[in-house]
């Protein structure tokens, strides 16, 4: 991996910052776990956007497994790939029985390399196994939050967390954030990071690469009309006069959604943030 710094020739270049990977398959992806995908971005059922700011990028979407379909069987990575939906690398990889799944890839994962499912003495980046299997201290990424409920936690570029204890049929996990979480020790995790740890020093210098992304346009509240925006008007440029809200009102920053006291997977929090 090389971070590269554009020299200044043209606007879209000045301070622009881009990884490159040398170990990325230049090649097509797979074309039988290819499938489209429908661009309704931000829009629900009834095709009123719910979410704004998205839209504008067709791209063709890579099914990864992230069901643990293949289970106590050795595969190889064929090669690592860029995903075009996803911050993370994703694998290929080919099974002894010669199915070809698309797996999230680990930091140190390459090309050859042999991954498993399953109990294992073998413990290194790949491996995936239930949290009972895995030692303490192990970094870890890919969570299963429930069993056999998929890969929820740690899967975007970098993330990971860390086993610190097992007790009682579960196991405790620091995340990355700092948040402490009991999970049941039949949760499967993938031994080691998430791949693309560099993801968050680019900068793309330009606004035309956040379309290439599917990001559309944000307008600033402040300069818009009160009509428009809780934030607008006023004479001259104004900095809101008020704590930041969104458009309809509701604050946007330091508004905290968790109900410490609603029953559901907000019991399994051992400690919450600082």
């Amino acid at each position: 991996m090389s971070i590269v710094n554009y020299k200044p020739t043209t606007p879209g270049s000045r301070g622009r910052i881009v990884t490159k990977f040398d170990y990325l398959y230049k090649g097509k992806s797979h074309k039988p776990l290819l499938t489209n995908k429908k661009n309704h971005s931000g829009r629900n059922n009834r095709g009123v956007i719910t979410t704004r700011h998205k839209g504008g990028r067709k791209v063709l979407y890579r099914k990864v497994d992230f069901n643990y379909t293949k289970k106590n069987i050795w595969g190889v990575v064929e090669r690592i790939e860029y995903d075009p939906n996803r911050t993370a690398h994703i694998a290929l990889v080919k099974y002894e029985d010669g199915d070809r799944k698309y797996l999230i890839a680990q930091e140190e994962l390459r090309e050859g390399h042999k991954i498993y499912n399953g109990a294992t003495d073998i413990i290194k980046q790949g491996i995936s196994m239930q949290l009972k299997d895995i030692p303490m201290g192990t970094i870890i990424s890919c969570l299963e939050l429930i069993p056999g409920g998929g890969v929820k936690v740690a899967r975007g570029a970098g993330s990971f967390c860390r086993l610190v204890a097992k007790d009682a049929g579960y196991a405790t996990i620091k995340m990355k954030s700092g948040e402490v979480r009991k999970f049941k020790l039949e949760c499967i995790a993938t031994i080691g990071p998430v791949s693309n740890t560099e993801h968050a020093l680019k900068s793309l210098g330009k606004a035309g690469a956040k379309r290439w992304l599917g990001i559309r346009p944000t307008v600033r509240g402040v300069a818009m009309n009160p009509i428009d925006h809780p934030h607008g008007g006023g004479e001259g440029r104004t900095s809101g006069g008020r704590h930041p809200v969104s458009p309809w009102g509701k604050p946007t920053k330091g508004y905290k959604t968790r109900n410490k006291k609603k029953i559901g997977s907000s019991r399994m929090i051992v400690s919450y943030i600082n």
